[in-house]
């Protein structure tokens, strides 16, 4: 079977990370989060990142699956400009390529979530709700398994994703 891209998005807050970091395991595949590249950056670089943590994470994307792994790609991936660079970096390696946005439905809940969460990257500077309010974020005009967490646990949510893509021979 040939490596596929599993690309996560969603607004701060949806548990787009706590899902993705826990499929990792079970699909055998590398775990790229975009916040503890970019934090990286800020860190080691002392720039202030734009574009570059996702640029460089296509990159480490496209090397583990030249090598024959799964990756796993974590980021709000908001916009329709890095919706298509990840497919383009999927498609040269001849990668399969699958979309999942995670979504809170629940206002109250997603609310609650941005303003008490804990990510464990020292230094990350975490986004108010009005950020999350705020954050430029496309319509999706591809298709998606979309997840809503505001409503399953994160155990069922890996279930609902692992499904997915076993209908779709990839698990």
């Amino acid at each position: 079977m040939r490596a596929f891209l599993l690309i996560f998005s969603g607004l701060p807050g949806t548990g787009k990370s706590t899902l993705s970091e826990r499929l990792a395991a079970p699909l055998n595949a590398a775990w790229l989060r975009i916040d503890t590249i970019e934090q990286a950056l800020r860190d080691l670089c002392g720039i202030e990142v734009q574009g570059e943590g996702y640029r460089l994470a296509y990159r480490l994307a496209r090397d583990n699956l030249r090598a024959g792994r799964n990756v796993i790609a974590d980021s709000c991936n908001p916009i329709a400009l890095t919706r298509t660079e990840w497919r383009s970096v999927a498609a040269a390696e001849d990668a399969g390529c699958i979309n999942v946005e995670v979504i809170c439905s629940d206002p109250t809940e997603h609310r609650y979530r941005v303003e008490h969460r804990q990510v464990g990257i020292s230094g990350l500077a975490l986004p108010t709700w009005q950020n999350v309010l705020d954050r430029e974020y496309h319509p999706w005009d591809q298709e998606r398994i979309v997840v809503d967490t505001a409503a399953m646990t994160i155990e069922q949510s890996c279930t609902r994703v692992l499904e997915e893509l076993s209908g779709r021979n990839i698990y």
